[in-house]
């Protein structure tokens, strides 16, 4: 058994409503207890080209479940001939997600998303609890364990009706608050955009903590 996969936890992720689209934010670092397993962990990842996930949480089961989801809506394409809108995604990871918590396992089944897209009837970003709950968010939402000095700065900067560009740049100053703060979150963040031309992924940063002799 792979270790490495199976927990890792202490994250920063977020998610934010703009009047163009959707932004999505994460960290790159993923810990086991106080031991940095991974300085370059994805935890932003697509299920379509118009609805993607970011990651919180027992990363075997949100890989597994990312999997498990993007193979249904494959499906049910094949069959229906219909893309999937934002809101079925999300209740489909939300139902995974009930029902995996609640299992008996040795390794607890932790995992929480904030899934954002875009459909024939808008932008949508929904928060996916660790319980299972679906909450649909009209502004920002922020996970993990940076989330409430990431929410500190959201509070104060946000502001309705934003645009893209204005919200990748306050997604990274929230996620550098939370790297300054959080042990458990850094080595670098990733930051996607949603909007009417798909998921693109804008910036991407390495922060270099080699120690120069």
């Amino acid at each position: 058994m792979d270790n490495k996969n199976v927990l890792k936890t202490g994250t920063t992720t977020i998610g934010m409503v703009c009047k163009d689209g959707i932004v999505l934010a994460a960290d790159r670092r993923a810990t086991m207890g106080n031991i940095i397993a991974d300085k370059k962990a994805q935890k932003i990842h697509s299920i379509t080209d118009d609805i993607a996930v970011t990651i919180a949480g027992t990363v075997s089961d949100a890989q597994l479940i990312i999997k498990l989801i993007q193979s249904e809506i494959r499906l049910k394409r094949i069959r229906t001939g219909k893309a999937t809108i934002v809101k079925e995604a999300a209740n489909l990871t939300a139902r995974m997600v009930y029902e995996n918590i609640r299992k008996m396992s040795m390794i607890p089944g932790i995992s929480q998303f904030i899934m954002g897209g875009k459909d024939m009837f808008g932008f949508h970003l929904y928060d996916l609890f660790v319980d299972g709950s679906i909450t649909e968010c009209e502004d920002y939402v922020s996970s993990g364990s940076g989330s409430t000095t990431a929410y500190g700065v959201l509070e104060t900067l946000y502001k309705k009706g934003i645009t893209i560009e204005e919200g990748v740049k306050l997604a990274v100053k929230s996620l550098n608050a939370a790297l300054q703060r959080d042990s458990a979150s850094g080595s670098g963040y990733d930051v996607v955009t949603i909007t009417k031309e798909g998921f693109k992924k804008v910036l991407e940063r390495e922060i270099d903590t080699t120690i120069s002799a």
